[in-house]
């Protein structure tokens, strides 16, 4: 490649030390098509009567190069497919209300990487920027110390949860040292998703920052005093209060001034979920994005010598205020137990044990979940359901009346929402015998076995017995099976009978 150099040398030589062009292409090792080709441009520009004249104009121009009708060997039509595929996913996304969720030209070039193709990241972007239009947004850098700050802030993502599209609320939390994320999806933008965020954040890290920045959102602004005055929530001021860190509130319409998380939320919602749409539940979401997480925390940043966020999170954590025991945040409500032995919160249903029907129960509700009380002991707890008139049931809590009405079991709603294993027990072996898979459920209950447990003993009874699979036999392997310090509640009519069998089934199989 002929550089602004050779092109020096090459009008210096043939016009001030009137070396011939064959001369001057011997000694620099450039063709003689090029030295005349430079030579030629230069009186063309100027005139042969005025080109050494004005020599130094053309010392001061790079060498041109007509590129118009070079190839390009790495954009090959593959690539621009993949490239173009992308783009149409991301207008696809668009229409569909997921434009925080498209793939910006980094995505799309780690996206090609990944796919095998080797191409530059400069060549990704000048195809695309030929193609559509992109906006730059303007950032001012801070300075701050370990354990000074850390920024809050929500962000919807949409998401296909068990097939159905959904639009959650990410909680979004950034180190403004160490530029340390953390993030985690709830159902909705509420005072509890609010606090309980902030309670697994400082769980999450074992310690809290001396001051947390909010913009002005609901949960964390209670109402305005005067024109910058801002009287904080309950909620911040219960946070503020037990984990012993300072707040403040950014100016109206002014996010640059939490530069960090508004970053961070577009960033970590761009890498989580700009190709990962469908969830079996919220809970494998929150799964995915925490690994997601850990490995943006894992790569090394260039503002900060390519030290990683975990890296500098290590240095940061000794200067965070120190936490045991997590702060708890719910609401208190009373509900009454009705017929069907389940209580109304927020227009869904929760079982409760069936001999409570008739009773007030004290209840607990926290962002995710919901802790059921009586007279003020522990009764239940259940995942905390957001959708409307839902019925969340647990068949462990109608056993009592199902041994009593074992026919009703086929039929029941609380048994379309068993686990898949537990259906399949019942399908293989007892649909003739509903009393003894109730029996059976109810032995486990009382006793504390699991369904691990369960299993091994069927599959240990297939072996011995593998036609006549009844309550009887599995409870007589489960009983074989414990450990010697179990108590046997050797006086039960099911343990003596259970007995009985095994002996016979010993001498049959020795």
């Amino acid at each position: 490649m002929i550089t602004m150099v050779d092109k020096n040398r090459i009008l210096i030589s043939y016009y001030r030390e009137s070396e011939n062009i064959s001369s001057i292409s011997c000694r620099l090792k450039i063709s003689r098509q090029t030295v005349r080709k430079y030579i030629f441009e230069h009186e063309d520009l100027y005139g042969k009567e005025q080109a050494k004249l004005q020599i130094e104009n053309g010392l001061s121009s790079k060498p041109k190069y007509d590129s118009s009708g070079r190839l390009k060997r790495r954009l090959t039509d593959e690539v621009s497919e993949s490239i173009l595929k992308c783009l149409s996913e991301n207008k696809e996304k668009r229409s569909k209300g997921l434009h925080k969720q498209q793939m910006k030209k980094i995505d799309i070039y780690e996206y090609l990487l990944e796919q095998g193709y080797n191409i530059g990241y400069t060549t990704v972007c000048n195809y695309i920027r030929g193609l559509v239009k992109s906006e730059k947004e303007s950032f001012i850098k801070q300075l701050y110390s370990p354990g000074d700050a850390a920024e809050f802030d929500w962000g919807d993502v949409k998401l296909y949860i068990a097939g159905k599209l959904l639009t959650l609320n990410m909680a979004a939390f950034t180190s403004a040292y160490s530029n340390h994320r953390w993030a985690k999806l709830f159902y909705r933008q509420d005072t509890l998703a609010f606090s309980q965020s902030h309670i697994d954040y400082f769980e999450y890290l074992q310690g809290a920052h001396r001051e947390l920045v909010y913009d002005n959102m609901r949960v964390a602004i209670r109402k305005f005093v005067g024109h910058n005055i801002k009287e904080p929530t309950i909620a911040l001021l219960e946070l503020s209060n037990y984990y012993k860190f300072d707040f403040r509130f950014c100016n109206i319409r002014k996010g640059n001034e939490k530069g960090h998380v508004e970053r961070s939320v577009e960033y970590v919602r761009r890498k989580s979920f700009s190709r990962n749409l469908d969830f079996k539940d919220i809970s494998e979401a929150n799964l995915h994005l925490l690994k997601v997480l850990n490995n943006l925390n894992n790569k090394g940043q260039q503002l900060s010598e390519n030290k990683t966020a975990n890296e500098l999170f290590e240095d940061e954590k000794k200067h965070l205020y120190q936490t045991n025991i997590p702060y708890k945040c719910f609401a208190e409500d009373y509900a009454k137990v009705d017929k069907y032995s389940v209580i109304i919160l927020f227009g869904n249903r929760y079982s409760v044990p069936d001999f409570l029907v008739g009773k007030l129960l004290e209840v607990k509700i926290f962002a995710e979940k919901i802790d059921i009380y009586y007279n003020k002991e522990f009764v239940c707890s259940h995942v905390r359901n957001y959708g409307a008139h839902a019925w969340v049931l647990d068949i462990n809590h109608y056993l009592t009346t199902l041994s009593r009405k074992p026919g009703a079991l086929k039929g029941s709603l609380v048994f379309s929402q068993v686990e898949e294993k537990v259906k399949n027990l019942y399908n293989d072996y007892f649909t003739d015998d509903s009393r003894g898979f109730i029996e059976l459920l109810k032995y486990c209950k009382d006793k504390n076995i699991d369904f691990d447990m369960l299993e091994k003993a069927i599959e240990k009874l297939k072996q011995i017995s593998p036609l006549d699979i009844n309550k009887d036999k599995i409870l007589m392997i489960i009983d074989k099976n414990k450990s010697p310090e179990t108590k046997q509640d050797t006086d039960s009519e099911t343990y003596k009978f259970a007995q009985t069998m095994l002996n016979e089934l010993t001498t049959i199989f020795n």
